[in-house]
């Protein structure tokens, strides 16, 4: 299978994913089911709002199911960086952008952990790439939109 039907992950987001889907496929889906014979027994099926919504409920349920199940069959396991020296799934990157003179810290994850709000960039992204492979010391250039954004990577943790 290609890569690009693989999604990164660590193995504790996995866990996370499967924690969550036996919660869909129990706990959820008894609740969606509930709902569903509650709104019947409000008789008439075509006027009735609360029956509409419970089903609505019930194919955004299995739609997730659905996604969840995909991303935990097509998982890719990515272990932290073998080289502690460069920038790699796992690190996190303190860089300074040298044009505004901001310093940040960023955590490199798997694209199906990112989250830039608090922190959390995918190897995927233009900066992830950037960075990836990159020591401290190094000053590394980013395509964005904006164009071309140097930074300086101050320090790299595992």
């Amino acid at each position: 299978m290609a890569d690009s039907n693989r999604y990164k992950m660590s193995a504790q987001h996995l866990e996370e994913l499967k924690t969550e889907l036996h919660f869909l496929k129990t706990v959820r889906e008894k609740e969606v089911a509930e709902q569903i014979k509650e709104a019947r027994s409000f008789g008439d099926l075509s006027e009735n709002s609360e029956y509409d919504e419970a089903k609505t409920e019930q194919g955004k349920l299995y739609s997730k199911i659905a996604e969840i199940e995909d991303l935990i069959e097509h998982a890719e396991i990515t272990e932290d960086s073998e080289d502690a020296n460069k920038v790699g799934i796992g690190s996190k990157v303190t860089v300074k952008d040298l044009e505004l003179g901001t310093v940040e810290k960023f955590k490199i994850v798997g694209s199906q952990e990112a989250n830039p709000l608090t922190g959390r960039i995918s190897d995927d992204s233009p900066f992830g790439r950037g960075l990836f492979g990159h020591e401290a010391g190094e000053i590394v250039e980013v395509e964005a939109p904006m164009g071309v954004l140097k930074f300086e990577i101050i320090s790299i943790e595992k």
